[in-house]
């Protein structure tokens, strides 16, 4: 048996080095890396929109506008009309919760620290006498407007940066690709500019999918707990669209409230009707509404996006979920690349 012998040269040191820094680098500056992450992200979330208006004989800038105006026009008419009540019902739901437990005999659930707990948010949600005023619902929730937007994007300079980001590599339809030039070696600029309109595709499937998706389920919940007389049908609404996020166990997660509230206020009855409801939604939804709405161009399987979601979670809170699945997405199209360049396995006859 022949000793193996290796030898590292100096430019293999120096490359080592040089990715080392990069990475180093990277994590310095990971909050700006986020903020580019999420504005190309968004940035591909709107293309195929802005695609669509510009085949009309739109300019492009036009199109973009378009499509930003009717982004951020939904945005704060969600917070202006949606989140009070949500945030009002849900209140009431907190304050509710230690008899509904009695009720359906959880009563052990109720340790000291989650009574203490409770009694905390229903504090901090308890602005039914200011949520008809809209600043100063805002004040009481933060001080001002813009603290409900740094839970989400992390601060208003970086709101404000992604907004720019966004706008930018959107109006200028190879300003994404323009921006990877720049750092990729020539050698490899061909590849990652293909990886990348591949990777585009599927973000920008993926996000439009999942609001969308989100929207119907969290409209058809509402419509039919509201049906059925269930209270907080819209808080319970809201619950199902956000776990939507979630493939496969998000619609289970949703259920269980509403079943359990039904239980408490209307019996077995009216909770087995609702667990009904649940599963007709539900198998709409892998039916119909998924197939057509996401797709399966997408690809990535739930327990990589249950996984990628935890991820990001952890590392990034409301941006990195937001970026996670469209992350995994990239790297799905470069490992199937690099199984590509593998060529078939070879087996011993």
């Amino acid at each position: 048996m022949k000793d193996a012998t290796f030898s590292i040269t100096t430019g293999t040191i120096v490359r080592v080095i040089l990715l080392l820094a990069l990475a180093a680098l990277l994590w310095f500056l990971r909050d700006l890396a986020l903020i580019v992450l999420t504005s190309i992200v968004i940035a591909s979330a709107i293309e195929p929109a802005a695609r669509g208006l510009t085949q009309y004989k739109v300019p492009r800038i036009i199109a973009v506008l378009v499509v930003y105006l009717m982004f951020f026009g939904s945005f704060f008419s969600v917070i202006f009309f949606l989140l009070p009540p949500v945030l009002e019902e849900t209140s009431l739901l907190l304050a509710s919760v230690p008899s509904y437990l009695q009720t359906i005999g959880a009563t052990d659930a109720l340790t000291e620290d989650a009574i203490l707990g409770t009694r905390s948010l229903i504090n901090d949600f308890s602005i039914s006498s200011t949520t008809r005023d809209l600043n100063t619902f805002f004040s009481g929730l933060s001080g001002n407007f813009f603290a409900a937007i740094s839970v989400i994007f992390g601060g208003a300079v970086s709101f404000i940066l992604i907004v720019v980001f966004s706008f930018y590599f959107a109006i200028n339809e190879k300003g994404i690709e323009e921006f990877l030039r720049v750092l990729t070696p020539i050698q490899h600029e061909d590849y990652v500019l293909g990886l990348w309109r591949r990777a585009q595709r599927k973000i920008g499937l993926w996000m439009q999918g999942q609001f969308l998706l989100a929207v119907l389920i969290g409209v058809l919940t509402y419509l039919g707990l509201s049906i059925l007389g269930i209270q907080y049908a819209l808080i319970l609404a809201v619950i199902a669209g956000i776990m939507e996020l979630i493939p496969v166990f998000g619609p289970i997660l949703a259920s269980i409230p509403a079943i359990a509230i039904a239980f408490a206020n209307g019996g077995a009855g009216i909770a087995v009707m609702v667990a009904a409801l649940f599963v007709i939604i539900q198998q709409f939804e892998n039916h119909l509404i998924y197939p057509l709405v996401v797709t399966k161009v997408v690809g990535v399987p739930p327990i990589l996006v249950i996984l990628a979601l935890l991820i990001g979670a952890q590392v990034a809170g409301i941006l990195g979920i937001l970026l996670a699945v469209p992350i995994v997405a990239a790297i799905q199209e470069l490992f199937s690349d690099m199984e590509k360049a593998r060529g078939p396995k070879q087996h011993n006859g």
